[in-house]
C-alpha cells in the first residue's frame, strides 16, 4: 500500500492527523495536502514557537518591567497559530474542485466554456487561500522583533527559528498564489492578485533580518555564560 494514500484520501482534518501521519499524507500522490498546507503549517509553527517564548519569559522577575505587552503579543501570536493551522484545511478544501475541474468534459464549444468557467472559478477559490496564508503570516512577522529584543535571552534562538519559519511560510505561500493567477483568464484580476502578494512578500522581509540578527547574536562568544544558551 502506498504510504499516505489512505490517510490522504480520506477527508478528514490534516490538523488533527499526527505528525507521522501528516508527514505520510504529504509524500502521497494525493493532490492534498501540498505546498500551501505545508506553508501554514510552517507559519502556524513560527506563530507558536512566539508563544513558547513568551511562556519562558512570563513570570521572570527580570522580564517583569515588559510581562503585560509580552502577553498581549503572546495572545496575537496565539491567534495566528490557530488561524494558521486551520488554513492547512481550508487550502485542501480549495485545491480539490480545481483538480477535479481538470477531468472535466471538453469535446465540445459548450462543454469547453463551461469547464473554462468553472476552471477560472477554481483557481480564484485556490489562490485565494495562499494569500490567506501570506496575510496571517504578516500579522506573525511583527511580533518577532519584540519578541528577540523582550523575550527570554534564553530563548533567542527559537524567536530565530521563527523568523525562519515565517520567512519560508510566506515565499512558499505567494508560490501557491502565483501558480494559480498565472493561468487564469482573467489577467486583471490575476496581475492584482500578484501585486498584492507582492506586496505582502516585501513587508514580510522582516523576517530575514530578525533571522540574521539572532544568528549574530548567538554566534557572539560570551564573557560569561550561567547558563547553557542553546535551545532555552
Amino acid at each position: 500500500m502506498e504510504a499516505g494514500k489512505d490517510m490522504a484520501d480520506k477527508r478528514t482534518s490534516f490538523q488533527d492527523m499526527t505528525l507521522g501521519a501528516f508527514r505520510e499524507a504529504l509524500a502521497s500522490r494525493q493532490a492534498v495536502p501540498g505546498g500551501g498546507g505545508a506553508a501554514a503549517l510552517a507559519g502556524s509553527l513560527a506563530a507558536s514557537l512566539l508563544v513558547m517564548v513568551g511562556n519562558l519569559t512570563v513570570g521572570k522577575k527580570k522580564y517583569a518591567a515588559n510581562e503585560e505587552e509580552i502577553k498581549a503579543l503572546m495572545e496575537q501570536a496565539e491567534a495566528s497559530a490557530e488561524k494558521l493551522l486551520s488554513l492547512v484545511d481550508a487550502d485542501a478544501a480549495a485545491f480539490r474542485p480545481l483538480s477535479e475541474a481538470y477531468s472535466l468534459p471538453a469535446a465540445t464549444e459548450e462543454e469547453v466554456r463551461i469547464r473554462d468557467e468553472v476552471m477560472e472559478q477554481c483557481l480564484r477559490d485556490a489562490a485565494a487561500v495562499p494569500l490567506a496564508i501570506c496575510e496571517e503570516v504578516n500579522r506573525v512577522i511583527p511580533l518577532l522583533a519584540a519578541l528577540r529584543e523582550k523575550g527570554s535571552v534564553l530563548a533567542v534562538s527559537d524567536v530565530g527559528c521563527a523568523a525562519a519559519l515565517a520567512e519560508a511560510a510566506l515565499k512558499s505561500a505567494a508560490l501557491n498564489v502565483y501558480v494559480n493567477t498565472r493561468l487564469m483568464k482573467d489577467r486583471t484580476y490575476a496581475e492584482d492578485l500578484n501585486g498584492k502578494c507582492s506586496d505582502l512578500t516585501e513587508k514580510g522581509r522582516t523576517a530575514s533580518t530578525v533571522c540574521s540578527l539572532v544568528e549574530r547574536q548567538l554566534k557572539k562568544t560570551p564573557n560569561t555564560q550561567k547558563k547553557p544558551a542553546g535551545g532555552r
